[in-house]
């Protein structure tokens, strides 16, 4: 109940919302990986993206759309990474699921081969 209280994510502050609905939330990244940045976040308190429900796993790929749709409009990546930390071994900081919508550019780095693998050292490029 204590860390409930003190969470960043339980209470978004109005003026950074990006799209909303009654389940879950999108805001910029504070940290952002990449231009446009956006964190697509449960109103309620679960830790991670399998504590969600089956509608608050709606809502948040609702809003993951919509977000998209302002990033193109935006910005214009030319890709997206769609990524959820889950746990402390998997880099997860605040343990208040969030998914992250980074968008991608062309110029972002020499060779994107691996996506998301390229988060362990040497296991991005597979060819």
């Amino acid at each position: 109940m204590e860390q409930e209280r003190r969470c960043i994510f339980c209470e978004p502050v109005a003026s950074r919302l990006i799209a909303a609905d009654p389940l879950a939330y999108a805001i910029r990244d504070v940290f952002p990986v990449s231009m446009g940045h956006t964190l697509i976040i449960p109103r309620r308190h679960v830790a991670g993206l399998f504590d969600a429900t089956d509608e608050e796993l709606k809502a948040i790929f609702r809003l993951l759309r919509i977000c998209r749709d302002e990033l193109m409009q935006a910005y214009t990546p030319d890709g997206y990474n769609v990524g959820v930390n889950i746990g402390r071994a998997a880099g997860q900081t605040i343990f208040h699921l969030h998914v992250h919508l980074i968008p991608r550019y062309s110029s972002d780095c020499a060779d994107p081969t691996g996506g998301v693998r390229n988060v362990i050292p040497g296991s991005g490029p597979y060819r």
